[in-house]
């Protein structure tokens, strides 16, 4: 549990466990966390097809240190993330772990998949784009390059973009507020 909640790696809770009294070598704590991963596989497996029947997606990716055997070590591996959209009935992601950041990656999982990716400027992306996958910009992402620029250079156009992408996220907070259906209607019309 706490290597995945408090990311502990496993030489760490050995030590935890020794402290305690109780001796486990890393190999059997890391053996009990392969037989796991086998074991919710299949579950992992059906998130996937269920999330890949909605028509948008949102996909991320989040670096994550990753301990190098033998060299004491770490190097930069991703956890790709998908999820539908928050307005879904199904409030679900599925994680995609890769040692790298290869595009490939960002291909592999939708598969076969067409329907709109809400998703950052990120290279990997294109090829999905020119196979049927239509291009939805981040606007956490867009919004980000104003508020620099706004910060760094009191920019006012940055200013106001910023603050017409702040409107956006207070229409998404209506419109994810139980009863809104009436507000959405007026701001809409």
């Amino acid at each position: 549990m706490a290597k995945h909640s408090e990311r502990f790696p496993l030489y760490r809770q050995a030590h935890i466990f020794g402290r305690a009294g109780m001796e486990l070598p890393r190999s059997t704590l890391a053996q009990w966390v392969g037989i796991c991963g086998v074991g919710l596989q299949p579950m992992v497996d059906a998130l996937r097809v269920e999330i890949l029947k909605h028509t948008v997606l949102y996909p991320d990716e989040t670096p994550v240190a990753m301990l190098k055997p033998g060299t004491g070590k770490t190097h930069r591996a991703n956890l790709w993330v998908y999820a539908p959209m928050a307005f879904e009935d199904l409030r679900a992601a599925v994680c995609d772990f890769c040692e790298t950041r290869a595009g490939e990656r960002a291909r592999s999982f939708p598969g076969e998949w067409t329907g709109s990716l809400v998703c950052d400027d990120y290279a990997g992306y294109k090829v999905g784009f020119a196979g049927g996958i239509s291009e939805a910009r981040c606007m956490a992402h867009s919004r980000r390059k104003f508020f620099y620029l706004h910060v760094s250079s009191k920019n006012q156009i940055a200013g106001q973009a910023c603050t017409y992408i702040s409107q956006l996220y207070d229409i998404e907070h209506e419109i994810k507020t139980p009863g809104s259906d009436e507000r959405l209607n007026i701001r809409l019309a």
